[in-house]
């Protein structure tokens, strides 16, 4: 069953103080006044000022505003959001906004460093990220979509409005006469997760009205799965080593192996193998039986090498 947005605050409960992500939109506008008025004193907003639009000037002057109005303590932090060659916008945006987030928790001095956010992304989001996810033959981290709370950098990110629809959202503004800035790249349907909003959402509700509730079941099935899968590597990493040895490696099934050494991969070096890429690096593993058979293959943006009896990863 969707939530109202009194049914998530209600079961909301992160240590304060808070602070939260504000765009000026209708979404994080709801978390702000809901969160401010549930623990007046004691939340703060961040407003990222990403600087891809014009009109992203006036988004500012509306979030100091409508903070002034709440006397909520704003902070304004500019990044740099510009996709770098062959990255997508959304993913530029995102890891500009994330890594803000970071300094500012690890800020001292007269600013006090900023531990607790929370983030308004909600049902539609849930549901948008998890066809993302299917739509690139995502794996069981991709269909877990998007957790609920999450620690990064000493940082508790809280996301308490996953099950409220965002047409709820915006019907509670409504009711209270509450304003909010609309972006305009929000229609442009260049971009994937808009499509899906404006064309396949509406399609999923006429056809099956439940969809957010049972999209979310599945996402937390998958993540409950994600979390034995990460057990597992994290018990045969002890027992291949870091790095991994080869030999130790093929006393593995196949799948197990792929599991350690993509766990491997993404927590020692951040970087995610390709499904080729990995079936390819399992292949050479399979075939490495004498001491002179070479291991090269790329991976994310280094390179997999045998060196000596283990498995090394290098940035050239």
């Amino acid at each position: 069953m969707s939530h109202t947005l009194a049914q998530a605050m209600a079961h909301f409960a992160p240590t304060l103080p808070l602070a939260v992500a504000y765009s000026g939109g209708a979404d994080s506008t709801a978390l702000l006044l809901a969160c401010a008025e549930k623990w007046p004193g004691q939340v703060s907003a961040i407003h990222i000022h990403h600087g891809l639009q014009a009109a992203a000037e006036d988004f500012e002057q509306h979030c100091r505003a409508f903070c002034a109005q709440l006397g909520v303590p704003l902070i304004v932090k500019s990044v740099n959001a510009h996709p770098a060659p062959g990255q997508s916008p959304e993913d530029a945006a995102r890891r500009a906004r994330y890594e803000a987030l970071r300094s500012l928790g690890h800020e001292t001095g007269s600013q006090e460093a900023i531990k607790n956010i929370a983030i308004a992304q909600h049902a539609d989001d849930q549901v948008e990220t998890l066809l993302l996810a299917l739509s690139r033959g995502a794996g069981l981290a991709g269909l877990s979509a998007m957790p609920a709370h999450w620690q990064r950098d000493g940082i508790d990110y809280h996301r308490p409005l996953l099950q409220v629809p965002g047409t709820e959202l915006r019907r509670w503004l409504h009711e209270r006469g509450v304003g909010f800035v609309t972006d305009p790249t929000n229609s442009d349907e260049h971009y994937t997760r808009n499509r899906i909003r404006a064309r396949l959402l509406p399609v999923l509700e006429a056809a099956f009205p439940a969809f957010r509730e049972t999209f979310a079941r599945s996402a937390s099935h998958a993540a409950q799965a994600q979390e034995v899968l990460t057990d597992v590597a994290m018990q045969d990493l002890t027992l291949v080593g870091q790095p991994p040895i080869i030999g130790v490696l093929q006393t593995l099934s196949r799948p197990r192996q792929a599991n350690v050494l993509r766990h491997w991969l993404k927590t020692t070096f951040q970087s995610v193998p390709s499904t080729a890429q990995l079936e390819e690096l399992l292949r050479q593993i399979t075939a490495c039986t004498t001491r002179g058979h070479q291991i090269r293959i790329k991976v994310g943006v280094g390179f997999v090498q045998r060196k000596g009896r283990a498995l090394d990863w290098y940035n050239p």
